[in-house]
């Protein structure tokens, strides 16, 4: 088992440019939401014909040129949410 010492002797070693990375390997560990979502269980639920057409759909909608960047659509929640 590795120490709480030699943790922070890894932490403190890390260049200053890797911060941002290692800060969010770390996350995944210690934020709960996204560990349960790490450690959620697979899907075993078996693809239905309407999932199997809902993607097609999707794809054809995309071919067509029929959707928005999400950049776009973030900021259209954005703007709606403080009107």
């Amino acid at each position: 088992m590795i120490a709480r010492n030699d943790l922070h002797r890894m932490v403190d070693a890390v260049p200053d440019e890797k911060h941002a990375a290692v800060r969010e390997a770390l996350a995944h560990l210690v934020d709960p939401v996204l560990l349960a979502f790490m450690e959620a269980p697979e899907d075993d639920e078996l693809t239905t014909q309407e999932d199997l057409e809902a993607l097609a759909e999707g794809r054809a909608e995309l071919e067509r040129g029929e959707t928005i960047p999400v950049a776009a659509a973030f900021a259209d929640l954005a703007a709606n949410a403080r009107a």
